[in-house]
This record gives C-alpha cells, sequence and structure tokens, in this order.
C-alpha cells in the first residue's frame, strides 16, 4: 500500500462541490489552504502574499504578547438613537453582528504588551457591520487615548473599516472631530499613536484617527482612499492608475511612512515601542 501524502496546497482553480468560493481560497492567485496552515501563516497566502482578513482578536493574538491583553470597556454597545430602520431594524443588525463576530462592537480597546514594551491598543473589527465607526466606537478610541496618556505609553491603532456607521446619521459623522480630539489630547499628554490600516481603511476613519498616526504604517495592497475607485472613476468620468487608492500609491506619494508585510508587523511596532517607550 502506497503512503499518503498530504498536500497542503489543493488545484488552484478547482471549483469547490457547491460552487461556491472557499473562504481559505486566495483571490489573487487561486491556492487553497487548510484553517490551520493559512493561520500558521498570519492568514497570509505564502505563494503570492496575499492579505486575508483577520478578526480582530485573531489580530491581538497575532501581534501581542501571550497573556498580556486585557480588554476594557468591553460591555459597551450601541443603541438606536434614530430608531432607524432600512430593510430591516437597526437593533437586528446590531444583534446579527455581536452574533457572527462575537464582539459587542466594532472595534477593540485594552491594554497589553508587544515585546515586552507596554501599550494602549485600539483594534477594529470589519465583520462588525463593516468596520463602521458609530458613537460606541468613538466613545471606545476616546478612552483608549486617554489610557495611553494616563499610563504614559503609545496607542497602537488598527484600522479595517468602510467608514461612519450611516444608521447613526449625524451622531456617527460627529465621532470624526471627537476622535480627533482625542488625538490631540493624547498629543498634549505627550503621548504617541501608532497606526496600522489593514484591508480597507476609507471614508470617515480614515479622515479622522487614522491619518493623525505619529506613524503611519499599513498592510501590502489596503486600500487606504476616502472612497473606492469606481466611485471617484464615475465621478471624474477619468481613467485611474491601477494601483489608485492601494497602500503602494499612498506610500509612493508620501502618505504613508511604511508598507509592512503582517509577519514583519510586530517585530516592527516592537521596535517602535522602544523608540517611544516613554510614551514621547
Amino acid at each position: 500500500m502506497s503512503e499518503r501524502i498530504d498536500v497542503s496546497i489543493e488545484h488552484r482553480h478547482a471549483p469547490p462541490e457547491d460552487g461556491r468560493r472557499h473562504p481559505n481560497t486566495c483571490p489573487k492567485c487561486g491556492s487553497h489552504y487548510r484553517d490551520d496552515e493559512l493561520a500558521e501563516h498570519l492568514n497570509v497566502c505564502p505563494q503570492c502574499g496575499h492579505h486575508f482578513p483577520v478578526h480582530a482578536r485573531e489580530r491581538i493574538q497575532q501581534l501581542f504578547d501571550p497573556d498580556s491583553f486585557v480588554e476594557e470597556a468591553a460591555e459597551l454597545r450601541s443603541d438606536d438613537p434614530l430608531a432607524f430602520f432600512d430593510l430591516r431594524p437597526y437593533t437586528e443588525r446590531l444583534a446579527e453582528a455581536e452574533l457572527s463576530t462575537g464582539l459587542g462592537e466594532a472595534m477593540v480597546i485594552g491594554r497589553a504588551a508587544i515585546e515586552d514594551q507596554p501599550c494602549q491598543l485600539a483594534v477594529m473589527e470589519f465583520g462588525f457591520m463593516g468596520g463602521s465607526m458609530g458613537r460606541v466606537v468613538g466613545e471606545k478610541f476616546a478612552r483608549a487615548c486617554e489610557g495611553a496618556g494616563e499610563r504614559g505609553v503609545p496607542l497602537v491603532s488598527v484600522t479595517t473599516t468602510g467608514g461612519a456607521r450611516m444608521q447613526e446619521g449625524i451622531l456617527s459623522l460627529m465621532q470624526l472631530p471627537k476622535t480627533v480630539c482625542a488625538v490631540e489630547d493624547l498629543r498634549d499628554a505627550g503621548g504617541t499613536l501608532i497606526s496600522v490600516m489593514a484591508h480597507p481603511t476609507t471614508a470617515g476613519v480614515l479622515a479622522s484617527f487614522a491619518s493623525l498616526g505619529d506613524v503611519l504604517v499599513a498592510e501590502p495592497g489596503a486600500l487606504l482612499s476616502f472612497t473606492g475607485p469606481r466611485v471617484v472613476q464615475q465621478t471624474t468620468r477619468e481613467k485611474l492608475p491601477d494601483d489608485f487608492g492601494l497602500a503602494e500609491s499612498n506610500f509612493r506619494y508620501g502618505h504613508i511612512d511604511a508598507i509592512v508585510p503582517r509577519p514583519e508587523l510586530r517585530p516592527m511596532l516592537g521596535g517602535l515601542l522602544r523608540l517611544f517607550a516613554d510614551g514621547r
């Protein structure tokens, strides 16, 4: 009997039996992975370097020292200030998002350490209503800034978001100046913001705190644009570059400081935290 061979990367273009794309199939090169194999590579395709989405808690496990994370403000939940109803009630969408992600909101905050360097963190979850920023996300980020200032440690934010949350209307848009002021208060306290932008980081979050970091880094291929290229092209009626709004284009024009692949992100952040060890 011949020895059984474990093939981890299956046929690149073989469709699944039900006709749907498997979530572990790379959209860039078509390679397919087991869950454990993809997790081993930090959800990055080892064939082409495509960065798969990462859940907020998995992101925390990847970046921060084991057992160093202490979550804060986990009890905060959005209400329905406008009694908003589109195809479904806003309260129903919130409940569905919490069940699907296991999170109470689109941002997780707390205290942690990277390579034994203490920091405050604010990590967004795109799976929670597109990582949209409502009043609770704005409040959580403001509390993260306050915590970093009080402890005298840098704040590390990781963003992945579609922008402001339309179900909260103008109250959501008010989070833009609120988070900007929170960053300024952190700076007045001598603190530091390190902003990591994952795919996508767009609209109101990009236009507020995500762009205000003392150090701005992005993952490869991340969309960093106020709105997507399709909308811009329809509005301007002009042909856009293939890399419009991507991290590579932003880096070329000096909008961000570095593009850092996910496997290199933790040591890079550790070095930055040592540089800003006193929060300054």
